[in-house]
């Protein structure tokens, strides 16, 4: 879910870049570009965010990942050790 909101707001913060940018070439008028400004500066400000999830998402992960072949080993002991 984070990978696809991060991608969300990289795309949204192309899209207002590329809105303010073409407001800034046509002159518009100054409180119109100060708010697309600011909707920029917002949208860049959550792909840091979004990383962080993603990269706590991401250890989360590992670390289960890392549970789950312990408790597997410990199986995998537990018959051998049962076998006769």
């Amino acid at each position: 879910m984070e990978l696809k909101e991060l991608h969300s707001y990289e795309k949204e913060v192309e899209r207002e870049a590329a809105k303010t940018a073409d407001m800034k070439e046509k002159g518009a008028d100054p409180y119109d570009l100060k708010q697309q400004e600011n909707m920029l500066a917002e949208s860049r400000m959550m792909i840091p965010n979004c990383r962080k999830r993603l990269e706590a998402s991401l250890a989360d992960l590992k670390a289960t990942l890392v549970e789950l072949e312990e408790a597997n080993d410990k199986a995998q002991n537990s018959k051998m050790l049962a076998a006769p």
